[in-house]
Order: structure tokens, then C-alpha cells, then sequence
């Protein structure tokens, strides 16, 4: 049974997810973004490198800035879930990594394309391939130098409402994939027809 403060607690939350889908942090220039940043649409994803949902969409991301061109700008941000997902934190510590070395999207579609292998020794073996300085993408790791971000990622996605993987938001508003990414380019399409 319920106490009246966590009733009240849960009709907040939920008046909030119904009346609050926004992106609570706008894209910024750290942001690791594809397209122009003038680009009238601006789609942003938070994402986890272990999750298939997310493995499941990464070609249909693709597909969508092929389609959009330079009206699009794509953002992505990271939101390992580690309780279901025991690499995805390391694979997003990877990603910032590679990002610091100005190969972020290098290390994303690798991370996506090897999703069933995202332990350590893998980790190294993809910054090999994408040419990264390997002592210092180890040291970053040993370190955690880049969890900082990806917590300050995790936390604008939790005011943001993301309950799941992948979350999308197009123009600042959320877009529900739950049933498939043709929602994601319908709302990409609507975008643009309203500017």
C-alpha cells in the first residue's frame, strides 16, 4: 500500500513525463554532433553502446542523415543503463576517449558494429584499428578520465525524462520509437515542414 507522499510522488512524476518532454540541456558545442549546427533540425539520441535497441536503430541513424543532408544535425549523447548492461560504461569511456582524440564517431560506429564484443581487450584492439594513441586511450581508460562527462550525459537524460534506450528527441521534443524509427523520420519530416 502506497503512503499518500509516494501517491503524490508518483502523480508528479507522471504529470511531469506527460507535461515535460523537452531536452532539458540543449546541444552545446561539446556536444558530439554530425551536420551543421545551423541545421533547421537537430535530432539528439541518448544511447548505450551494449543495448540492441540502439545497435538496432545505429543503421536507421545512418539511413536518416543520408536522407536529411544538411538540414539534420545529429547529437549523441551517452546513457549506459550498467545495471543491464555490464560494458556499456567502459564503451562509453572508450567513445570519450577516442572523441578526445578527435575520433569519436570512428570509435561509435566500432562500438555499435562489434556490439557482441565490448570487453577491454577489445576495446584496445578497436583503438588500434581507428589509429587512436593506444598508451594514452589506455591511460584514459585506467583512469576514468572521461566518466565525469558521461555522468553529467546520464543526468541531462534523467531530466529529460529517457527512461530507455535509444531515447530520440527532434527539435528539442521527445520522439517515441518504441514501435519502430520510421517515427523518428516522420518527425524529422514534420520538422522540416514547419519551419
Amino acid at each position: 500500500m502506497q503512503s499518500h507522499r509516494e501517491a503524490t510522488f508518483d502523480a508528479i512524476g507522471l504529470m511531469n513525463a506527460r507535461f515535460a518532454p523537452d531536452l532539458a540541456v540543449p546541444v552545446s558545442d561539446g556536444d558530439h554532433s554530425m551536420g551543421p549546427s545551423g541545421a533547421p533540425v537537430t535530432v539528439v539520441e541518448y544511447g548505450d553502446f551494449e543495448c540492441p535497441i540502439c545497435k538496432l536503430a545505429f543503421p536507421a541513424v545512418k539511413l536518416l542523415l543520408q536522407r536529411f543532408g544538411s538540414d539534420i544535425r545529429f547529437t549523441y549523447r551517452h546513457f549506459p543503463l550498467e545495471q543491464a548492461h555490464p560494458h556499456a560504461l567502459i564503451a562509453a569511456e572508450a567513445a570519450e576517449s577516442a572523441g578526445a582524440q578527435g575520433k569519436f564517431w570512428e570509435m561509435h560506429d566500432q562500438l555499435f558494429e562489434n556490439q557482441p564484443r565490448l570487453e577491454l581487450s577489445f576495446l584496445h584492439e578497436y583503438a588500434r584499428r581507428i589509429q587512436l594513441d593506444v598508451p594514452q586511450f589506455e591511460a584514459d581508460l585506467s583512469d576514468h578520465a572521461h566518466v565525469t562527462l558521461i555522468r553529467a550525459h546520464i543526468e541531462s537524460g534523467i531530466r529529460s525524462n529517457v527512461r530507455a534506450t535509444p531515447g530520440f528527441f527532434v527539435n528539442g521534443r521527445v520522439v517515441d520509437v518504441s514501435f519502430g524509427m520510421r517515427a523518428l523520420f516522420d518527425a524529422v519530416e514534420a520538422a522540416l515542414r514547419s519551419r
